[in-house]
């Protein structure tokens, strides 16, 4: 699903801003944590600075929902299981979960969220 031209710039600027990476590096493609080297406390500043510049209200769980990753109903030695999987496409309808489903380790969460990812998110918080 292609994402708009408008959204993927402002995304961009703001990855930026708050990753200190170079333009090139912040593709479509992009891991957030993988391939741009964001981490837990980036993403705060990088919430900020979205919700400044589209007007939207971001929720830290909307992105990591940690409750799926933690609670033995959706994990079982160390991953997730089709329940949390489900539970996941469900919160997450924005977001391509089809790697992540063919060896769903909690531990890989965390690498799974693509720039494409964050700008069909934006893109349903100002639809």
């Amino acid at each position: 699903m292609q994402v708009s031209e408008e959204v993927f710039s402002k995304v961009q600027a703001a990855l930026i801003d708050a990753l200190g990476v170079d333009d090139d590096e912040v593709t479509p493609q992009a891991t957030m944590v993988g391939d741009l080297g964001a981490e837990s406390i980036d993403f705060l500043d990088i919430v900020f600075k979205l919700e400044k510049s589209f007007g939207i209200k971001v929720a830290t769980e909307d992105l990591f929902p940690k409750d799926i990753l933690t609670e033995s109903t959706y994990v079982q030695d160390g991953k997730v299981t089709a329940t949390g999987i489900a539970e996941l496409k469900k919160r997450m309808p924005w977001a391509d979960l089809s790697k992540f489903e063919t060896n769903p380790r909690v531990q890989d969460f965390g690498d799974l969220l693509t720039v494409s990812d964050l700008c069909r998110y934006v893109e349903s918080k100002i639809a």
